[in-house]
């Protein structure tokens, strides 16, 4: 089989499953250890990124389980929700503005998340919308969806690459001082899905660590007690921002995680006052994609209550771009 121009950059093992979608990630593996799945005449691994124009071998495959059922046909109101939340869209990309509380993906006891909702999005019979990356279930803000395996990749690779400009905004406890700067500390992940995955500061040569980037700088304060912060990761590690936050002593308000007590105000909502608010990406037909999304309703309550006034989202605007 030939790679499309649309599958270029997509991995091997994703592309085994879109075609063949009984194939396990064990199966693939084995089918590329032995020889049996080659690109090109040449044996690759399942991590392998295809080219367009490439020429695939597909082994004789072993007969698997049945496929599985469709997917549950989504309510009125659910499908009323999710085109609440679309910021933009065009043929080959979706951005949503994800509620604080809603999971990305699903897991252990998760039976309601994005990922599950996406069916609903899904233009005639073109390709369910697929996730480019990951915000926490009690982050809200703005998240990428590609139309196809193609863009996906493209994006993906956007993502990796460092040419996706992120911003955050925050409430947290206190004052940072310095007011603006940058933290780079090295974050190593430790715990598990029982107790819940958490990370934490470490030495740049302790086992699993990786390096950590965070620009900021204050927006607005309350005196010393509260502040809003922009906050643009450089790298995208498992809540960086959470720690980095309690490393400049001003931890997010709500964030009982990492802040503990003192991520706690009284008068204010108990939840994780951290909102994804703006993007800027390569567009994968061009120019540059730039992005806003308005506030969760508990952090737009804060900012209420405190008196931080917060611009409302600019409209989406692709510049440069090929015509």
């Amino acid at each position: 089989m030939q790679v499309t121009e649309d599958e270029a950059e997509i991995r091997l093992d994703r592309w085994f499953r879109r075609h063949f979608p009984l194939l396990t990630q064990g199966m693939i593996q084995k089918l590329c250890r032995t020889g049996q799945i080659r690109v090109d005449g040449k044996r690759v691994d399942a991590a392998t990124r295809l080219l367009s124009g490439q020429s695939v071998r597909v082994p004789p495959l072993p007969e698997g389980s049945p496929p599985p059922p469709p997917p549950v046909p989504l309510n009125a109101a659910t499908l009323r929700e999710l085109e609440g939340m679309v910021v933009y869209r065009d043929d080959t990309l979706i951005v949503v503005n994800k509620p604080y509380g809603l999971p990305v993906q699903g897991g252990p006891g998760i039976l309601r998340h994005l990922d599950g909702m996406m069916e609903g999005l899904r233009q005639g019979a073109g390709d369910k919308p697929r996730l480019v990356h990951r915000i926490d279930r009690d982050t809200s803000g703005l998240l990428v969806l590609a139309r196809t395996p193609g863009v996906a990749a493209k994006l993906a690779a956007a993502f990796r690459s460092r040419h996706v400009q992120k911003t955050y905004w925050a409430v947290v406890a206190g004052r940072p001082s310095p007011q603006q700067g940058e933290v780079s500390l090295p974050l190593v992940k430790f715990g598990g899905l029982r107790g819940g995955e958490r990370v934490a500061v470490a030495d740049a040569d302790e086992e699993g660590a990786a390096s950590a980037v965070t620009r900021y700088r204050t927006l607005d304060a309350a005196g010393r007690k509260i502040s809003w912060l922009e906050l643009s990761p450089v790298t995208g590690r498992t809540h960086q921002l959470r720690v980095h936050c309690v490393a400049l002593g001003a931890p997010i308000v709500g964030d009982d995680k990492y802040g503990g007590q003192a991520a706690q105000i009284e008068g204010l909502p108990p939840r994780l006052h951290l909102h994804a608010r703006a993007l800027a990406l390569p567009h994968p037909r061009g120019g540059l994609l730039e992005l806003e999304a308005d506030l969760p309703p508990h952090m737009a309550e804060t900012f209420r209550t405190i008196g931080f006034t917060a611009p409302p989202p600019a409209r989406p605007a692709l510049a440069n771009a090929h015509r």
